[in-house]
């Protein structure tokens, strides 16, 4: 037996093949194509977001999906930038489709630029200037040692639409929820107000999905300056936090049932944007949110600024990732199971 010849064998030269770095946040994953992708045309993200939607949706399944993936895998494809003082660009996928905006994934993706020279790394802290679909996030590594420590990025405005709403939920009754963007738009759910433990995964999951369905489905839901962001892309569930220094627990449901094990870069996003309507933080004070697995991201409202005329915040979220590993996927065209699935 020669467990070596593995590494020499090469698949035939009509297989696809696509290589990876997996990383995650908080115990997220985040899945970067660094080769194998075609060229995605467009002249803002949001164009190469349409575009990936109608014409690439085969590769998010190979890649997101079963036998590669799973469904709670996420991933970002990276490009060239779209404004002329940019660093780069990137899509953000998922189980269900092509998210607007991850904060996880700038985290992530920051730290595996700079920490495997994909990106020229600097001795001091670095910042970085990623055009996404919601726009564009600066994202500043500290670093520490030769390596990046955190990963603090300055997001999207995010800001209120509505605070105590309700809707009429299958098997819960009128549940209240306020609504906020934070590069997505988000149902913010009292987790103890609908009876639902924060440390129980499947029934999270389950009245997520009934919850998205009902406030996506009675609410009109739609960004001032973007038609392409107007949906709800999650609910997230809040409630105390385990560790008695932090703030606040959020778990998100979004996408077709996945669940977030970081704290949601957006999410806490638009959970700042929450707590300045309700002058709970003023600009500059720090909080720290817990996740799921009760990882942390640390957020703050650094500036004020309106979107259409309605009143938002600019929020900073600070967060840590780490480096898993680099796969090589090879796409053989007759393995028909191959091209992706959910049993979920």
């Amino acid at each position: 037996m020669d467990l070596s010849a593995a590494a020499e064998w090469r698949p035939p030269a009509s297989w696809e093949r696509m290589t990876v770095i997996d990383a995650h946040t908080g115990g997220e994953p985040f899945r970067i194509v660094i080769d194998g992708l075609p060229e995605i045309p467009g002249n803002t993200v949001l164009d190469r977001r349409r575009y990936a939607l109608e014409n690439l949706d085969h590769l998010r399944r190979a890649t997101m999906w079963e036998p590669r993936g799973h469904a709670d895998m996420y991933g970002g494809w990276v490009g060239p930038p779209v404004e002329e003082d940019s660093d780069l660009s990137v899509l953000f996928l998922h189980n269900e489709g092509f998210s607007t905006m991850c904060g996880h994934g700038i985290i992530a993706l920051t730290t595996a630029l700079l920490d495997l020279g994909i990106v020229a790394r600097s001795e001091t802290d670095q910042t970085l200037k990623i055009d996404t679909p919601a726009g564009r996030i600066t994202a500043t590594a500290k670093i520490n040692d030769g390596r990046v420590e955190t990963v603090s990025f300055l997001n999207v405005a995010s800001f209120v639409v509505a605070t105590d709403a309700t809707a009429d939920v299958q098997t819960l009754g009128e549940v209240t929820y306020d609504l906020a963007f934070g590069g997505g738009f988000y149902a913010y759910v009292d987790a103890a107000s609908v009876g639902v433990d924060l440390s129980d995964t499947s029934a999270l999951i389950a009245e997520g999905r009934r919850i998205k369905t009902a406030v996506g489905g009675t609410t009109k839901i739609s960004h001032p300056e973007h038609p392409d962001l107007g949906f709800l892309y999650g609910v997230i569930f809040t409630g105390a936090a385990k560790d008695a220094g932090n703030h606040s627990r959020n778990v998100c449901v979004f996408a077709d049932g996945e669940i977030d094990r970081s704290p949601t870069g957006t999410g806490v996003s638009g959970r700042l944007a929450l707590l300045h309507h309700r002058g709970e933080i003023g600009l500059g004070d720090k909080v720290t949110i817990e996740s799921i697995t009760g990882s942390t991201f640390e957020g703050s409202a650094s500036a004020k600024t309106t979107v259409g005329g309605i009143p938002a915040i600019i929020p900073e979220v600070t967060g840590t990732a780490a480096i898993l590993g680099r796969s090589e996927y090879w796409f053989d065209p007759d393995d028909k199971i191959g091209k992706g699935f959910l049993l979920r």
